[in-house]
């Protein structure tokens, strides 16, 4: 007991007691109630958070268990096939794995929102994935089995973004309630902080690089910058004069790129507030907007017939090279982070694009449509991959709300840089959160 916080052990004896009482074992119950002075007002409840919570638990701990049993096998199956195979058989193995597309059907649809999905965020390390919906919850869901692990309620509007740090060990939610959340995730997600500032709904949230600081953007045309640490607001910045849809920092955290209802992408100086570069081309509110991996800029090199030369300095001048953006005019542009010019335009989609997402191999782009369809476009050749190539997904009915790429908990450069973790992340306004995997 002496691992337990004071917290942790009264949720335990409040657990215990729910279920010695809804197994009928009076005797024991009122005994226990006897020897533990501070459950002498407890009460059952079914409604209490924990009523039912040791039988969970249980279930929890089998059900790890088994996954356990189950990489456990895997790992050694892998093992035997990595020592019976050739050279040529090994890396034909690692190119399949690397430029794998989902499949055409979801192989999890996960049930339990009341309303429309917002946003989906994997967990860095862990088979754990969160989402974020219009009903004013965050469900944690565990990708691999498709079982529900816990709702998050605190916020009183709709949630429209989730993010985990770095570590996995932080949550981040925002909502139109104009509130800012963060979830202890070792501590059974308790929510430990609010962080209150903005004037209107909030939009989308970011940890920065490092994990102190972390970036809001708002329907109050700002975007702003928190210690989390202090849940203090420490910069307030506004690129733009009407509602920012998203904020997002560059790897370094440099620089911040920014898309708003003025139709326009910006990338600003996080330092000075100075505008690097301002994207304008869109006929409609820019949805998304996102920096170009580094494993995906061959790719564009190849797609817009760019010297490596001239690549060279553009990343020396700006740290960034590409960007892309995501639309209610329906298409999807690629632009130069230098320069603000549109290099190439994706068509395809028949409705507003919602989000975009990498392959990790750095070949494809998947996006998210109201079109109801998920689609994954070949970065080389700009054109979206045929449907009788897995590459048009009738994802959700009627909207896709958002896409994301499941964890690659390795560096970049590493004897493991190759394994992919080869899971994709769907939500829609169909209440649903689809999981695609091989």
């Amino acid at each position: 007991m002496s691992q337990l916080s004071s917290r942790q052990q009264l949720d335990l004896h409040k657990s215990m007691l729910d279920y010695l009482y809804t197994a009928g074992f009076m005797k024991t119950y009122n005994e226990f109630r006897s020897e533990a002075p501070e459950m002498a007002d407890f009460t059952p409840d079914p409604k209490s958070p924990a009523s039912g919570l040791l039988v969970k638990k249980w279930t929890s701990i089998i059900r790890m268990q088994r996954k356990v049993m189950d990489l456990e096998a895997r790992l050694a199956q892998a093992h035997e096939e990595l020592a019976n195979a050739g050279p040529a058989a090994s890396e034909g193995s690692k190119r399949v794995n690397k430029e794998w597309v989902p499949s055409s059907s979801p192989k999890h649809t996960l049930v339990g929102h009341r309303d429309k999905i917002n946003a989906v965020s994997f967990h860095p390390s862990y088979s754990v994935i969160a989402s974020a919906s219009v009903d004013a919850t965050v469900k944690i869901w565990d990708w691999d089995t498709g079982e529900c692990e816990r709702t998050l309620k605190s916020h009183t509007k709709a949630v429209s973004d989730c993010q985990y740090d770095s570590t996995g060990k932080v949550l981040a939610t925002c909502s139109d309630d104009l509130f800012i959340k963060l979830w202890n995730v070792p501590d059974d997600y308790k929510n430990y902080a609010t962080l209150r500032g903005h004037e209107h709904s909030i939009s989308s949230v970011n940890f920065l690089p490092g994990d102190n600081q972390l970036i809001s953007a708002s329907r109050d045309n700002t975007v702003r910058v928190w210690d989390v640490q202090t849940s203090h607001c420490v910069k307030v910045l506004k690129p733009h004069t009407e509602w920012i849809r998203s904020a997002l920092p560059s790897l370094d955290g440099r620089l911040l790129l920014t898309c708003s209802d003025d139709h326009t992408a910006r990338i600003t100086d996080m330092e000075t507030a100075v505008m690097k570069t301002e994207m304008r081309g869109h006929d409609n509110r820019i949805e998304c907007a996102v920096f170009v991996p580094q494993a995906s800029i061959p790719a564009i090199r190849e797609l817009v017939a760019l010297p490596a030369n001239v690549q060279s300095a553009k990343v020396d001048s700006l740290g960034i090279s590409f960007v892309l953006t995501g639309s209610r005019d329906k298409t999807i542009k690629l632009w130069d982070a230098l320069r603000g010019q549109c290099l190439w335009t994706f068509v395809g989609h028949d409705g507003w694009v919602q989000d975009l997402t990498f392959h990790p191999c750095g070949k494809f782009l998947l996006s998210a449509a109201d079109d109801h369809t998920m689609r994954v476009w070949d970065l080389k050749t700009g054109r979206c991959l045929k449907k009788s190539e897995g590459a048009i997904f009738e994802a959700h009915n009627p909207f896709v709300q958002c896409v994301a790429w499941g964890p690659t908990p390795v560096t970049e450069g590493s004897e493991e840089s190759d394994r992919i973790v080869n899971v994709v992340a769907t939500g829609g306004t169909d209440k649903l959160v689809k999981i695609w995997r091989p």
